[in-house]
């Protein structure tokens, strides 16, 4: 029994060693081996791999993909014409080279990012303060981003990383003056509209004057119009007078003396003195010559 007790237990040594000699390497990782405290060897393809056994080697894994760094705090930038400028970033950032990044950062990443967050900062500060706020908001938005990337590389290098890419998140004007910028742009916005409301209100009066014009004119040409008709129908009525008259001469004599007696007796206010054997009753004597009573009206 004790010989089946040691065999087992030298087994289970031998199987614990030879199980601290294999290590499994992730194609997202690189596998740093350590021998004695310092590094022996750095393993970046994937599989299984083989090392001495603990304490004489051990093995530390770093994260090879993709990082992301943003902005912690962010301060107040200013631009070339003095503006101070509030400005989220971020940072996209992978180890390139795992012996340097452990000599500078040791294998915890949350170092690095202590480390690389003020010196972003710094070049952001560099490349925003030579430009305006128009060009950092619009038109050199992508040479800043740029500009900070190419500044980071010396240093990127020296941690054992590559910058892959830097992007401003938000812009906004810090508190102090983000209320005077407020106010000249609601300032503008009035006077635009001032502008709109006086053009609006001389194209009405134009369009008024127009419309007058032409109400003028369409009275004026009707009234021509309707003069022309009246002329042409008393000059029809006329001849026809007259054609009817010359058929009967005495008939129009009686005619005209009744339009006349029309004429004279329309109002009932007026009073006329004749004398009864004048011309002017010549009519309503008829054949008898009777002189008629003077009329009253």
């Amino acid at each position: 029994m004790n010989r089946i007790g040691i065999f087992v237990a030298g087994a289970l040594l031998v199987i614990i060693i030879l199980a601290s000699t294999l290590f499994v390497v992730d194609q997202r990782q690189f596998a740093v081996v350590y021998a004695l405290g310092e590094i022996k060897d750095v393993k970046s393809e994937p599989g299984l791999k083989f090392k001495l056994p603990a304490p004489l080697q051990n093995v530390v894994f770093l994260d090879r993909r993709i990082q992301t760094l943003d902005s912690v705090e962010a301060r107040p930038i200013f631009t070339a014409e003095k503006k101070s400028l509030v400005i989220d970033w971020l940072v996209k950032w992978r180890i390139t080279d795992p012996r340097q990044f452990i000599r500078n950062n040791g294998t915890d990443i949350r170092n690095i990012e202590n480390r690389l967050s003020p010196i972003v900062q710094a070049a952001l500060n560099e490349e925003v303060t030579k430009r305006t706020v128009g060009a950092v908001l619009s038109t050199e938005r992508e040479k800043v981003m740029q500009g900070v990337v190419q500044r980071l590389a010396d240093d990127a290098k020296a941690f054992g990383i590559v910058i892959i890419d830097v992007r401003i998140k938000r812009v906004d004007f810090s508190a102090n003056i983000t209320e005077s910028v407020y106010r000249r742009m609601e300032s503008e916005r009035k006077r635009v509209a001032n502008e709109l409301r006086s053009t609006g209100f001389a194209e009405s009066e134009k369009i008024r004057a127009d419309a007058d014009r032409q109400r003028e004119i369409i009275v004026a040409e009707a009234y021509r119009d309707a003069q022309k008709v009246k002329g042409e129908g008393d000059a029809k009525a006329s001849t026809i007078y007259a054609e009817a008259f010359g058929k009967d001469p005495q008939f129009a004599q009686f005619y005209r003396s009744l339009e006349a007696y029309r004429a004279t007796f329309r109002s009932k206010t007026d009073v006329m003195v004749l004398d009864p054997n004048s011309e002017f009753f010549k009519a309503m004597r008829g054949n008898s010559g009777a002189a008629p009573a003077p009329a009253r009206k």
